[in-house]
């Protein structure tokens, strides 16, 4: 076994190479997600975040994209007017804030801010409104 283990490496050693970088990058991956600190909920938890904890919920996608559908109750902020030292954001330090978009990479952006401005509950929604509307959950449209 040890004997053909060797003779493949040998073989193709760029299938070798490109294992371990795969197995490298994966590792850092499920690293970075063990030690973020900010939580991804699906559909289901944000909704029983939303019921049980009463979250502030912060759409970070384009006015055009809110106003086409949003998760109700959740406030408008541009992404590019994201600012977690704002003073409305200040007074919510303590208390659970989910963030959402459209897929999911503006809110892990916004997410990342949140955490490093010291905000101890920060959630962001995996999928973003696709992945809410993919679980035949309801938006408002408008403002």
């Amino acid at each position: 076994m040890s004997q053909q283990l060797l003779t493949f490496f040998s073989n193709h050693p760029v299938l070798v190479a490109l294992f371990f970088a795969l197995l490298v990058a994966l590792i850092a991956n499920e690293l970075s997600v063990l030690t973020r600190r900010y939580r991804s909920l699906s559909p289901a938890g944000l909704t029983q975040l939303i019921n049980r904890e009463n979250a502030l919920l912060v759409d970070v996608s384009a006015l055009n994209e809110f106003e086409a559908g949003h998760i109700a109750g959740a406030r408008h902020v541009a992404l590019s007017q994201f600012d977690p030292e704002h003073k409305e954001l200040a007074k919510v330090r303590d208390l659970p804030v989910a963030v959402v978009c459209k897929t999911g990479q503006g809110s892990a952006d916004a997410c990342k801010r949140l955490a490093k401005a010291g905000f101890q509950k920060v959630y962001w929604l995996d999928g973003g409104l696709v992945a809410w509307r993919g679980a035949d959950l309801p938006l408002v449209k408008g403002k």
